[in-house]
């Protein structure tokens, strides 16, 4: 779909269904010895912003890693724990976390699926 903003540029427009997409992440999750599976929906290396899906069975997740200067973590389905060491803060469905900048690790309670939301450089220096 083409849409016209207010200022006259033309954009294209996508419509994306988390609920079939998580469907299908959390089904692969299942077959996989990882217990896990993502996909990125929006974005990529030659966006600012990047949207990803990751699905996790429960009792899986992702051991402690850096963080990005700006992120968030939206409940798709299920319940996750995020934690950076010293405090963890518990999401379920509906529930949008703000990622702390600081290392941290995300554990799958149940089986889950989250969307991660990133803001990343972009560029030559980036």
């Amino acid at each position: 779909m083409i849409a016209q903003t207010g200022s006259g540029n033309i954009q294209n427009m996508e419509k994306i269904s988390l609920t079939a997409l998580a469907r299908e992440q959390l089904e692969l999750a299942r077959s996989h010895n990882s217990g896990r599976s993502a996909r990125t929906v929006y974005g990529g290396h030659e966006h600012s912003l990047r949207q990803t899906l990751i699905a996790l069975t429960g009792g899986n997740g992702l051991d402690e890693h850096d963080a990005p200067e700006e992120a968030t973590l939206y409940v798709v389905t299920g319940r996750v724990r995020l934690g950076d060491g010293t405090s963890h803060w518990e999401g379920s469905a509906g529930d949008l976390i703000v990622i702390p900048k600081t290392r941290h690790d995300l554990a799958a309670l149940e089986d889950s699926v989250v969307l991660l939301t990133v803001l990343q450089s972009v560029g030559p220096y980036a």
